[in-house]
């Protein structure tokens, strides 16, 4: 179904809905997806998605943290999310894929973030511009002839597009 005033909230008051029950975390997760198909393509901004691990996690007990239930992009630079590439935006590391999380996913997992996809980011994060020969560039949805650049440009653009409130 999805929750069309979605892009009327922050992370935090998406947060508040799913705790009052106004909305179900998986009305937010739906959304997310939708707008992810939706936008995704002209941008690039999403390079891996887990869809049907983000809708378990939006059906099962949430955690007790300040994002509960809020969908949410790690950057596919830093920190291993298990099941997951890990590439850093490179073709060397394009069949690594992590069997647990590191601590900064178990953390923002406790804090109730649903992490749903890994965000394009540059080679390394070595240069100020989004543009990995392995994804393609990433677009600036205000502005598909430009960039949003640096190691964050797919979360960025993701968050610009309003697929997701905030990202890593």
């Amino acid at each position: 179904m999805g929750f069309a005033e979605y892009d009327r909230f922050d992370a935090l008051g998406l947060a508040e809905l799913v705790r009052r029950g106004e909305v179900s975390a998986l009305d937010l997760i739906d959304e997310a997806l939708v707008r992810a198909d939706r936008r995704n393509p002209a941008i690039n901004a999403v390079v891996w998605r887990g869809d049907e691990t983000a809708r378990a996690a939006a059906r099962a007990r949430l955690p007790d943290g300040a994002f509960a239930g809020v969908p949410f992009l790690v950057k596919d630079l830093g920190p291993f999310l298990a099941g997951a590439p890990m590439t850093m935006g490179s073709r060397l590391l394009k069949d690594f894929v992590p069997t647990a999380d590191g601590e900064w996913i178990r953390r923002a997992k406790a804090a109730g973030l649903n992490i749903f996809g890994k965000t394009n980011t540059p080679e390394m994060g070595s240069v100020a511009y989004t543009e990995p020969v392995l994804f393609g560039p990433c677009r600036n949805p205000w502005s598909l002839g430009r960039t949003p650049g640096g190691s964050s440009g797919g979360s960025a653009a993701a968050v610009a597009a309003g697929i997701v409130p905030m990202a890593h």
